[in-house]
């Protein structure tokens, strides 16, 4: 089956893309770390204004109606753009018309709500708050949430798989561009094959993970499997982005530092790689019980 994304989901992007670029979505990230979130509500309610939350709700609730595809492309900019704010519950699990933050937790997957600081929980009770790998976001634990609709957790999943490939794609677009500047014994160490061959890797790993987040976005793959694959493919560009940018990339001042702690924490974030890959292997079984 042949692929690709309309005039109006490549120009949706692109928009999304201008606009979070315009509000300094790094400098937000960073005063959203800090504790000061009045940056990263405005931007939110720019983003919202485009119909970011709104986008999968339904047109009689006064929603856009998108796809969820539409949904993909939305949240692999909010992850190439370092997006702050719980955008996966708000957009994703519980899509809000009016732009509001809601958070939760979901019994079986995650007993922790991000950013329930600015954020209405959407149920049970708010108990210890504590920080995450990713400082830009805390994570406040939850007691007696209800259950969530297995086709929200599903959005949800998918959207957090599509903002991961985002990150892995800035994480190795920033990695390129440093290492065609960067010399040493008067080469670029771009030139260097150990290093070429080392992105090349993470470009090739991104290249298989997008077929399988849009896959998933189509319903022709079990969002586990696109979570899974994606992580791993996020992972290694982070792995291998700090390993090109020596020393700089462990420094909290460097950008890099941030998207490496977002890919950290959202590879774990709406169930673990060993979650999803359980339910990859129900889902094959049961299939190879039916067939």
């Amino acid at each position: 089956m042949k692929f690709e994304l309309t005039d109006e989901q490549v120009g949706f992007a692109s928009a999304l893309t201008a606009l979070m670029r315009s509000g300094d979505s790094v400098a937000v990230a960073r005063a959203w770390a800090s504790g000061d979130t009045a940056p990263g509500l405005a931007l939110w309610s720019r983003l919202a204004d485009q119909g970011v939350t709104a986008l999968v709700a339904p047109e009689d609730e006064g929603g856009l109606g998108g796809t969820l595809v539409d949904l993909a492309v939305a949240f692999e900019v909010l992850g190439h753009e370092l997006a702050v704010g719980p955008w996966i519950e708000s957009a994703a699990l519980a899509p809000q018309v009016e732009g509001q933050l809601v958070t939760a937790a979901v019994p079986g997957i995650s007993r922790y709500a991000a950013d329930a600081q600015v954020a209405r929980l959407l149920s049970g009770t708010p108990g210890a708050t504590h920080a995450s790998i990713d400082t830009t976001r805390t994570l406040t634990l939850v007691e007696g949430a209800a259950g969530c609709d297995s086709a929200a957790v599903d959005r949800a999943v998918l959207a957090c798989a599509a903002e991961l490939l985002g990150a892995g794609e800035r994480v190795l677009a920033d990695s390129v561009a440093y290492v065609k500047q960067r010399k040493q014994f008067g080469r670029e160490i771009g030139s260097y094959q150990a290093i070429k061959h080392q992105l090349a890797d993470v470009r090739i790993a991104l290249d298989f993970a997008r077929p399988l987040v849009f896959g998933a976005a189509l319903g022709e793959v079990p969002v586990s499997a696109a979570k899974v694959y994606v992580s791993d493919a996020a992972y290694l560009a982070a792995r291998t982005g700090l390993q090109v940018h020596g020393a700089i990339g462990y420094t909290a001042e460097f950008d890099l530092s941030l998207w490496l702690n977002r890919i950290r924490a959202l590879v774990t974030a709406w169930g673990t790689p060993a979650y999803h890959r359980g339910r990859v292997l129900t889902h094959l079984t049961s299939t190879a019980l039916v067939d």
